[in-house]
């Protein structure tokens, strides 16, 4: 999806020849067939070649993905995922103090 979303519109070969450690040729179809099956993305015939395109910018996926996320593992509860995400090893100050600005600024809106 990101080379997709980077370059407009790519074909499977273009999609290819950007992935490192690239699956066969074959493969990378076969997935750009499930991702067009599942509405990520769509296609447009050219001659003998398709070019795959987005149907939803990153920001709007993203957002859909976390939605899933939210009720697949955290009882769609923010406060679940956050509490996880928390971990004191993984979270330093900086970020802490991040994350404390957004929320406080949320509160405001």
């Amino acid at each position: 999806m990101d080379i997709i979303w980077r370059a407009g519109r790519a074909s499977a070969n273009e999609v290819h020849e950007q992935l490192s450690d690239a699956p066969s040729y074959s493969a990378v179809r076969a997935l750009l067939a499930v991702l067009v099956t599942k509405g990520h993305l769509r296609h447009e015939r050219e001659g003998k070649r398709y070019f795959y395109l987005p149907t939803a910018s990153p920001e709007r996926a993203s957002k859909n993905a976390l939605k899933r996320i939210l009720s697949t593992f955290f009882n769609n509860s923010p406060a679940e995922l956050v509490a996880t995400l928390l971990d004191p090893k993984d979270v330093d100050d900086v970020e802490l103090a991040r994350i404390k600005a957004m929320i406080d600024e949320r509160k405001k809106q």
